[in-house]
């Protein structure tokens, strides 16, 4: 079945300017800029505390900035959050998996934005959600319990939910952890397809493999954005050195980088 393209808004995707957050008088991210064009796969690095996840609640319009603008498709964040532009895929941590939904209804929650207020499915929700679930593999699945999935079918389940939306930019964190080969080859394999769909993709990672592997671009972060740009530009020894604090790190296809350093022996 033909995948829905996301609609095209100009070449940039995502437009930062000297973003500031706060949490209670504490500067969580400072000054921080970016900018990524359209059919982007981005890699978000940084160690915990950097203000990644601050990032992705900035672009989700979950917290207000103190300073600075964002902007998606061109539009102002909280019209492009109208337009249904950007979607979220948590880390598996975060979710009530106890909660009685099965897997269909899940994904039926990324058209609640398109539905009215009784949300009811109409035949174009139904068919965007299952053309969400066959392209993640799990059409077959659609009447388990969300909690009885493994942990890489969640995954792919939350995936489906961004697909169903028709989002144009995907904020994914820590999409590889918990996930079996299978799941994280068919991941990288849909990555790449929305990459050339004009889709643009923010993943936050801790596995330094899968930045070198298929990530077009990477933003370092530590409180602000360090660099951005094309991965094989920015993703040097010497900047990996700032983002981590002073660590010896390597650019090396196969490290990966401990969630808290501080705890490493």
């Amino acid at each position: 079945m033909p995948s829905r393209q996301p609609h095209l808004c100009g070449n940039e995707r995502i437009s930062v300017r000297h973003l500031c957050v706060e949490y209670h008088g504490v500067v969580a991210v400072h000054d921080a800029s970016l900018h990524l064009n359209a059919g982007t796969i981005c890699a978000l690095v940084g160690m915990n505390g950097a203000g990644k996840s601050t990032l992705f609640k900035a672009l989700m319009g979950f917290v207000r900035p103190s300073a600075g603008t964002i902007a998606v498709n061109g539009l102002p964040l909280d019209q492009a959050r109208r337009a249904r532009a950007v979607a979220y895929v948590p880390q598996t941590e975060s979710v009530d998996w106890n909660f009685p939904v099965n897997v269909h209804e899940v994904v039926m929650m990324g058209r609640y934005g398109a539905m009215n207020l009784l949300r009811i499915p109409r035949p174009v929700d139904r068919e965007a959600v299952k053309e969400a679930l066959d392209r993640v593999e799990l059409w077959h699945l659609r009447d388990r319990q969300i909690g009885a999935l493994s942990g890489g079918q969640r995954k792919r389940a939350f995936l489906a939910r961004a697909l169903a939306q028709g989002a144009s930019v995907m904020l994914l964190d820590e999409p590889f952890n918990g996930v079996d080969i299978r799941t994280e080859k068919l991941m990288i394999e849909l990555f790449e397809q929305f990459r050339r769909e004009g889709r643009t993709l923010m993943i936050s990672t801790h596995d330094l493999s899968h930045v070198t592997s298929f990530c077009d671009q990477v933003v370092l972060i530590n409180k602000t954005v360090l660099a951005y740009g094309e991965t094989s530009s920015v993703f040097t020894s010497e900047n990996l050195a700032l983002t981590f604090g002073g660590l010896r790190l390597e650019a090396s296809p196969t490290a990966t980088i401990d969630p808290d350093p501080r705890q490493a022996p």
